[in-house]
């Protein structure tokens, strides 16, 4: 029997890497080194393919004459079904009027906990039983096991770094931790995801996930802080007030000339 996953489940994942490609590439002509430029460039490019792969997928399925481009361009904010965590700037609270710096230990900080969850989540989506979405999550899971060493390697550098690089990390931490726990709380579409052979058991991949948080942030001379707080829904559309800004600057080419062909 030819299995697929759940539309909302595929967007899920398409649009978490969407939203994490478009803030790192933020970083392009930005960065900390020319080394660090280029690295950032590269995972954002990773992750931008990896959203045109389930993009292309959902518009198969779907089959109504969506397109990759139309699904990433012309859908409204409340539509997206990423994490909060992704959609976040490159620093920490300020308030409303303020402006700051990008804050490139909030960057590595949030690839390094998004990372190490998609590690997992690939490593069990290569199983999964609609054959398209697992021939996407073994090409993925090669990308992200780089993004993952890359980011755990800069926070340990930063952690057990200068006085103000310890810092830097560990208020990153402190700020970005609270969000990680709309992980674990298993929406409706990845419910079905699971039940039909084609997501994965959140539950079970947590201890891993706070298995590898302990020894890198151990590694790091960082403390591992609580994740208690006000849980997020960014993948059930209720965002924060940065995706609409994000998605305005991303989508107003697309939608100035939406008969465009590039």
């Amino acid at each position: 029997m030819h299995v697929t996953a759940p539309i909302n489940y595929l967007l899920h994942l398409a649009d978490n890497a969407l939203v994490l490609g478009q803030r790192n590439a933020e970083w392009c002509g930005h960065g900390p080194i020319l080394e660090e430029d280029i690295a950032m460039s590269n995972i954002s490019l990773d992750l931008l393919g990896q959203a045109r792969l389930l993009y292309q997928h959902v518009a198969t399925l779907q089959n109504d004459g969506s397109t990759e481009d139309r699904l990433a361009y012309f859908r409204d904010a409340a539509e997206f079904l990423n994490y909060t965590l992704v959609e976040l700037p490159h620093h920490g609270p300020l308030v409303g009027y303020a402006v700051d710096n990008r804050d490139y230990a909030t960057t590595i900080v949030r690839n390094f906990l998004y990372s190490a969850l998609m590690a997992l989540v690939w490593e069990q989506l290569q199983h999964a039983q609609d054959a398209q979405l697992a021939a996407i999550a073994s090409k993925s899971l090669k990308e992200v096991r780089y993004h993952l060493r890359h980011s755990r390697d800069w926070l340990i550098r930063m952690g057990d770094g200068t006085e103000v690089s310890h810092r830097k990390a560990q208020d990153a931490l402190d700020h970005l931790m609270p969000y990680t726990q709309e992980f674990w709380r298993l929406s409706d579409f990845e419910a079905q995801a699971l039940q039909t052979g084609c997501g994965v058991d959140l539950a079970a991949l947590s201890t891993h996930w706070t298995t590898l948080l302990e020894e890198t942030t151990t590694q790091a001379q960082l403390k591992l802080p609580s994740d208690a707080g006000f849980v997020t829904t960014g993948k059930l559309g209720v965002h924060s007030e940065h995706l609409s800004f994000l998605l305005a600057e991303m989508q107003s080419l697309a939608r100035a000339h939406p008969q465009g062909v590039w």
